[in-house]
């Protein structure tokens, strides 16, 4: 195929709607299971271990890159649209949805690594910019149910969920008939795939200094996102369950799409380390400045809020690059289900004090999550002090 990529991009579109699908029901399912905010964070953190489980089986298994990249996206989107419309039609509570949507998160493990794989493995002399369209989709994806639930104003909290698990199908079908690029095919002797064999990246300093980027980076991403309906109402600038609410969310999130493009973009010129720390950079003064803005005009709120969501997710496809940069062609399957999995775990962490926290801490909340870019910063170091000598 002579352009892939917006194949690859428009299924993880696609298949990564489900992730956030019943947090764009949050109001409903507050007021019809009786449920708080910190059980809202239960069900998102549901996900998350789901994914993490997910993950290191793929990691350490070496099943990432066992078989075709390409068939396992496909085998899970169709698993996870399954998971994710019996969550809308059969869950009745939090003893029935937290399964659900752990299972939900199981199967986005082979979703989105196997999706920055498949990229790779079409067009690895540009997977900077390629991955930054990739994890530019999962941010629309992730955003995605705000918008249909806003276009949807009229309908059930389950049927806007529905709508996720017909695009998951959609997208297990566009990946099928893609298949896997030519690059990434195992060498004939290259060493062969033992079990735990992943590990062996840590050992590489390259791949430490990036991955422990992406760890502060994903301290921020998930909480930031679970928290955005949150944030914006503490800003004064929507009322709980209103359209408005939805609109703002859906905006919030989805313009981290356009920061991922502007960072590819950017990433061609001055390399995706210096992009990446740029982006950290940014965000942590965002966290740093929002509880001080509260009494900020409306335009200048709005401003800042857009601002975070559009610098907070575009580092996430460069850590990506350059740690599959680092490591072994034969196991880059692995070694970024590996890192993923590490940088969930974490988002767990900062997910479940930050919905606990955030009826009492309201905007200086934001400070639970400045950590995150700080240390992600001081990680990177290495790689941006490196590329700012070359240049």
């Amino acid at each position: 195929m002579r352009n892939p990529v917006p194949v690859i991009v428009l299924a993880q579109l696609f298949g990564t709607s489900l992730w956030f699908s019943a947090n764009s029901a949050a109001d409903d399912l507050i007021r019809q299971w009786g449920i708080s905010p910190a059980d809202l964070g239960t069900l998102t953190n549901a996900v998350q271990f789901g994914f993490i489980i997910g993950t290191l089986s793929f990691a350490i298994s070496g099943l990432a890159d066992r078989y075709a990249a390409s068939r396992i996206f496909a085998v899970c989107a169709v698993l996870g649209a399954l998971a994710n419309a019996a969550f809308a039609l059969f869950a009745t509570g939090m003893a029935s949805g937290v399964p659900l949507r752990f299972a939900v998160g199981l199967c986005l493990a082979g979703v989105y690594p196997l999706g920055m794989k498949l990229i790779v493995s079409w067009v690895p002399e540009r997977a900077g910019a390629a991955l930054a369209q990739l994890v530019g989709m999962l941010t629309l994806g992730t955003a995605l149910p705000h918008g249909i639930r806003l276009a949807g104003a009229g309908w059930s909290w389950s049927a806007t969920i529905l709508v996720s698990s017909v695009l998951a199908l959609l997208a297990a079908v566009l990946i099928l008939r893609l298949g896997d690029g030519p690059h990434l095919r195992r060498r004939h002797d290259a060493p062969p795939l033992r079990l735990g064999r992943v590990f062996h990246t840590f050992s590489i300093r390259e791949f430490r200094a990036s991955a422990f980027g992406y760890f502060g980076h994903q301290w921020e991403l998930y909480a930031f996102w679970t928290l955005t309906p949150a944030l914006v109402v503490i800003s004064g600038l929507a009322m709980p369950g209103s359209p408005a609410l939805s609109g703002f969310a859906f905006a919030i999130i989805g313009i981290g799409a356009i920061g991922c493009l502007a960072g590819g973009w950017s990433s061609l010129r001055f390399g995706s380390a210096r992009v990446a720390a740029t982006a950290l950079a940014l965000s942590a003064l965002c966290c740093a400045v929002f509880p001080l803005a509260l009494e900020w005009p409306a335009w200048a709120r709005i401003a800042l809020l857009l601002l975070w969501g559009a610098t907070v997710v575009a580092d996430s496809p460069h850590f990506s690059a350059l740690s599959a940069r680092a490591c072994p062609p034969e196991i880059v399957g692995s070694a970024l289900a590996f890192q993923n999995a590490i940088g969930f775990a974490i988002t767990m962490l900062s997910i479940h004090l930050g919905t606990a926290w955030v009826v009492d801490w309201q905007g200086d909340i934001a400070w639970l999550l400045l950590p995150g870019p700080v240390i992600g910063l001081l990680g990177l170091y290495p790689l941006w002090r490196r590329q700012h000598r070359q240049q």
